[in-house]
């Protein structure tokens, strides 16, 4: 963002309410709950305010920013519908709004309830970045990224991974993490390596946040593999599964009750001998396909 664009920013800033209050009232009957309406284009928008596309693609952002801020925080039941038309209204206003498409594109692929459960939505949002800024080895190497770790496809993630360390700029270690990609037995290693490369280089608290509990998840799954392995070898013993993972502790084959690495305990069931992340943990999730478990 350029100065003079920063300084009119700012004094547009007091206008998001006017701004909003007419396009609600544009709806009419149409509105959606104190949401923009999902029907809404960027080319409507455009029309409504000619020549202050970029600025008002800088409040559609503080829009989505909060719209997704009150989802995920707040809400008791989480909905995301509006989530993708407001990223599309957005970047359809102001096409140089980098930040709209590096954000967006988590909030889009994180699985639901974090997130909103659209990785084909936020993996083609980054495409649409990369092809704007063909020269940027970050968003595509973020690209092969989100394809790999959302997508589950190591090829393509490979083929961009192998594009974006050609270009000028791009560190020697993408073609390296490329070559590695169709390693099919490393999948959860080759995840551990992307999500801390992703917290070391964050360049937003967001993704920075998303970084440290995706690490924080890989480490809860290697904790489920060791107390799998510890529960089978008590039932080899037994002849049967333990009744809880509290039997662990009482037959001294663990010092104490298991929790991951946020505190909330993990989930047993002894019909089966396994053990998953718990619903209550703020690491639980759907799998993500091909990634971990």
């Amino acid at each position: 963002m350029t100065r003079a664009r920063r300084y009119a920013f700012l004094l547009m800033v007091p206008l998001v309410p006017w701004l909003q209050l007419r396009v609600d009232r544009s709806l009419g009957e149409f509105r959606a709950q104190n949401e923009v309406l999902y029907l809404w284009s960027g080319e409507q928008v455009k029309r409504m305010f000619p020549g202050l596309e970029g600025i008002a693609g800088d409040l559609y952002w503080l829009r989505t920013v909060q719209y997704f801020g009150r989802q995920r925080l707040f809400a008791p039941g989480k909905r995301f519908e509006l989530l993708e038309p407001l990223i599309e209204i957005t970047v359809a206003l102001d096409p140089r709004l980098e930040i709209a498409y590096r954000y967006g594109s988590i909030f889009l692929c994180e699985p639901y309830p974090v997130g909103a459960g659209e990785p084909e939505a936020g993996v083609d949002l980054l495409k649409r970045a990369t092809e704007r800024w063909p020269q940027s080895w970050e968003l595509r190497k973020e690209l092969g990224y989100f394809t790999y770790l959302f997508l589950g496809d190591a090829l393509e993630a490979r083929r961009i991974l192998l594009e974006a360390s050609k270009l000028p700029g791009a560190p020697y270690w993408l073609a390296g993490m490329a070559g590695h990609m169709l390693t099919r037995s490393g999948e959860r290693s080759m995840a551990r390596q992307i999500w801390q490369e992703m917290f070391d280089h964050a360049q937003y608290d967001v993704m920075r946040e998303n970084a440290r509990m995706s690490l924080q998840r890989l480490d809860a799954l290697d904790m489920v593999d060791a107390l799998e392995g510890v529960v089978a070898e008590l039932e080899k013993q037994l002849g049967r599964s333990p009744r809880s993972l509290e039997e662990l502790v009482e037959v001294g084959r663990l010092p104490a009750v298991p929790h991951d690495p946020t505190g909330a305990p993990f989930a047993y069931d002894p019909a089966t001998g396994d053990v998953s992340i718990g619903q209550s943990s703020m690491l639980w999730k759907p799998d993500m396909a091909g990634v971990g478990r």
